[in-house]
């Protein structure tokens, strides 16, 4: 996996959209195509590294996670690279037909080896599972290389040279100063013809192939996660490894929790007296039950936090939290006595608006009374400093 910066290989901004992201990988895949640079190291090294940043910023989930955690997020996401230029090829056929009309792929004779294709397996888990990780085993059939053809899809002593390619497999053509080559039509690049198919698997070369394949799922993961596991895809033909398997994560809804990023909501119904006077109460969690406790004076649509007890951060020690929204049960259905005493407290409650608002009436009238003795005051302190005022106040001392 690269160690630079994907964004930095594609020459990108990180808000960069799908047509930019794919008009600059188009720019470095036609600057260091291994067709145009023979025999050139460090031109296939970045045409492997264009690559490999394509591969992750232009599929959605990968790019969010590799925002968000970096080159950690993307463990088990089938972000690892490839492993030569016929995955790239293979992976990215639209992109190369646009740019050299080839169908895809700059071609090779398929005489040899070849890989088999990936699969995806949809494995459904519950909040738990994705929490606490799990142990699971897989069933199901893949297409394995034909036995009794070894993949050729001939019967024994039917296969022929191709009249066309002459058994090369390829047909090669110029185009400008490059020249190229293609697989040949009339033999799909074998450059073989079979007269007569292989009677086990009709001509396919394959043959479905029950498999059981254990998976360890990380604590953690979350919807739309993938995991890889190495040729547990289609088999290969002729001799080639298999393809890979990817694994493809789905949560089921869960009753009670909400999954937001690495938290978990969850509701919380509590009575009048509850969020009144407080209370300690016990909430379901992810992993049991945890004792929470609700502050006096608790106000509907307030929200409480689990510290720790949401899901795992993939790659990280840590843990999200566990959110709870808090609701306030208002009672439909009272006996007598309850009744009587809400009838009290609603009294009670009468009285101090009552009180409140003399109180209230108490406090103006102090302050209008204060107000009006401070303007008496003042009056009469600026009549007593006027000189005439004054004058007469010595006069009359002496």
């Amino acid at each position: 996996m690269a160690t630079r910066d994907y964004y930095e290989i594609l020459g990108v901004g990180r808000t960069a959209d799908e047509a930019e992201i794919k008009k600059a990988y188009r720019r470095l895949a036609m600057k260091f195509h291994p067709d145009r640079n023979p025999g050139d190291a460090k031109a296939e090294d970045a045409f492997k590294e264009a690559s490999e940043a394509y591969q992750v910023i232009s599929d959605p989930q990968k790019r969010e996670a590799y925002d968000r955690f970096g080159a950690d997020g993307l463990r088990g996401m089938g972000a690892q690279g490839f492993s030569s230029f016929e995955d790239i090829f293979s992976s990215f056929g639209d992109i190369f037909s646009d740019i050299f009309g080839l169908g895809g792929s700059r071609s090779r004779r398929r005489t040899g080896p070849q890989r088999g294709r990936d699969l995806v397996y949809n494995l459904e888990l519950t909040f738990e599972e994705a929490a606490r990780g799990a142990d699971r085993d897989l069933e199901f059939e893949r297409p394995s290389e034909c036995v009794y053809c070894g993949g050729s899809g001939a019967k024994a002593g039917s296969v022929s040279a191709c009249p066309a390619c002459r058994g090369s497999g390829q047909v090669a053509f110029r185009q400008g100063f490059i020249t190229y080559s293609t697989a040949c039509s009339e033999c799909g690049g074998t450059g073989q013809v079979v007269r007569e198919r292989c009677p086990e698997c009709g001509g396919k070369g394959l043959r479905a192939e029950k498999r059981r394949v254990k998976v360890k799922i990380p604590a953690g993961v979350d919807h739309g996660g993938r995991l890889r596991l190495r040729e547990e895809g289609e088999g290969g033909a002729r001799g080639g490894p298999a393809g890979d398997l990817f694994v493809a994560v789905s949560l089921l809804a869960h009753p009670e929790f909400q999954r937001e990023g690495q938290h978990v909501i969850s509701r919380l119904d509590i009575t009048f007296a509850q969020a009144a006077l407080g209370a300690e109460v016990e909430v379901r969690t992810l992993y049991g039950r945890s004792r929470l406790k609700v502050p006096r004076g608790t106000q509907a649509g307030e929200t409480l936090v689990l510290r720790g007890e949401g899901f795992p951060v993939m790659g990280r020690r840590s843990k999200g939290d566990h959110i709870v929204q808090v609701f306030v049960r208002t009672p439909t259905r009272l006996s007598p006595k309850e009744e009587r005493l809400f009838r009290e407290l609603a009294a009670l409650e009468g009285e101090r608006e009552d009180r409140k608002e003399k109180v209230a009436g108490i406090k103006k009238g102090l302050l209008d009374a204060a107000g009006s003795l401070g303007g008496r005051l003042r009056g009469w302190l600026a009549r007593l400093l006027r000189p005439a005022a004054l004058r007469e106040w010595f006069c009359r001392e002496a």
